[in-house]
Order: C-alpha cells, then sequence, then structure tokens
C-alpha cells in the first residue's frame, strides 16, 4: 500500500508552506524596504579570552597547532635556513614549490632539492608530483590554531598550498600572531583568496577513523620565527 506525498496530502498544510508560513510571521514587523545593512548590529562580544603577552600568545598557538596535530618548531631568526633544509632533508623531498616573493635567504641552505618556481602554467597534475612546498603566511591566530593565507608574496596561489603532501608555514613571531578571529579580521582584505588552515587536512568517516590529506596537504609544519627574517 502506498502512502501518500505529504506535500499533497489533502486539507493539511505541506512542509514547505509551513516553513515558509514561519518566515513570513518571523518577518511580519520588518518594514518592506528594510534592508540587511539597514539596522546596525551590537558587537559587544569578546574580542579576546583573556590578557596574554606576546610570548604567551606565540605559545598558545602552537599548543592549539599541535593539538590539530601539526608540527611546530621554534627558531631564532638566523637558524630559518638551516632549519627550512632540515625539514624538507627529513621529509625526503626531492622537489618544492617556491612562491613568487618568499624572503631572499630562506631557502639559501637547501641543497640537493629542485625549487619549483610557482607560475600560472604549473598544472595541478605538476602539482601533485611536487613533494613539499615552502610558504609564509599573512596572520594567525592564537585562540583557534589557525593560519592564514592571503595570496600576496611569499605565499602564492591558493592550489600550491593544497595539492603537494608536504607544506612547509614560517609564522613571524609575534609580529604575525593575533589573539583572536576578530583581531585576525581587521589585518585581512577580504576582496582577496584568503585560505584558513587549522592543522593538516583531514577528515573521520561515521566511525570516526581519521583520515589525513584529503583536501590538502598530509603533513603540515609550522615554523614560529622570532624576530625579523631576511
Amino acid at each position: 500500500m502506498s502512502h501518500p506525498d505529504p506535500e499533497s496530502r489533502p486539507g493539511g498544510a505541506s512542509s514547505r508552506e509551513r516553513v515558509l508560513g514561519r518566515i513570513r510571521r518571523a518577518l511580519a514587523d520588518v518594514p518592506r524596504d528594510e534592508l540587511p545593512g539597514s539596522v546596525p548590529l551590537d558587537r559587544d562580544y569578546l574580542r579576546v579570552h583573556g590578557t596574554r603577552t606576546p610570548e604567551q600568545t606565540a605559545d598558545l598557538l602552537a599548543v592549539h597547532l599541535a593539538d590539530y596535530r601539526a608540527l611546530v618548531h621554534r627558531c631564532p631568526a638566523g637558524g630559518l635556513p638551516a632549519l627550512i633544509a632540515t625539514l624538507l632533508a627529513e621529509r625526503g623531498a626531492r622537489s618544492a614549490v617556491v612562491p613568487d616573493g618568499l624572503p631572499d635567504g630562506w631557502l639559501s641552505a637547501v641543497t640537493g632539492v629542485e625549487l619549483v618556481a610557482d607560475t600560472l602554467a604549473l598544472t595541478a597534475r605538476q602539482l601533485d608530483a611536487v613533494d613539499s612546498v615552502v610558504t609564509g603566511c599573512a596572520v594567525a591566530v592564537a585562540e583557534t590554531g589557525t593560519i592564514v593565507l592571503d595570496g600576496s608574496a611569499g605565499q602564492g596561489r591558493r592550489r600550491i598550498t593544497l595539492v603537494p603532501d608536504h607544506h612547509v608555514c614560517v609564522v613571524l613571531a609575534p609580529g604575525q600572531i593575533v589573539d583572536s578571529i576578530p583581531e585576525a579580521m581587521e589585518r585581512l582584505d577580504p576582496a582577496r583568496p584568503l585560505t584558513w588552515i587549522s592543522g593538516p587536512s583531514a577528515t573521520s568517516d561515521i566511525e570516526l577513523d581519521r583520515v589525513e590529506g584529503v583536501h590538502g596537504p598530509r603533513t603540515l609544519e609550522v615554523i614560529l620565527l622570532d624576530g625579523p627574517a631576511r
């Protein structure tokens, strides 16, 4: 015996009609000429949860990055080239993508690795054959353990940080680290291609089995670089 379609049940409102009716009632007191931006919204929520020194903020970022299974390295400015070279060597990288504008000297100690320039001619298939990518970032958020890239100098196109399996990202500490998302938004241009990264790419199936490297790199290594880097 077939069951009647609830959308066409005689004498009763369909699910669609009930939903639309509730929307109309909720909007009954809204003037017809009112636009979404016409009414100011209260922004009285906390911008930052707690008070921290720059050093404590960097420590919090490191803790939350590690919670997301990123590999975190602390480094003085003078040690950056050697550290990047070591990370690529430990990974066994034979090639690495280099975005335009990466600071001079960051890769000066790298040997035995083909440095692939990020150009428009570089296809996704070619990127898939590259072992690693080295970039800077736009800002890092301590309270959420999030790295944000905006495609500017030293960061490259979004695809170069989504296709290679190993991403080494350099964060200038404390200059590029903020406490909260609201503080990060003030530094970012919403018109730029923003990529928000919280740990290596991962997902879980219905049984909560974690699989990494699904929508991006399987391994994320973040270097918190003390002071300016050249």
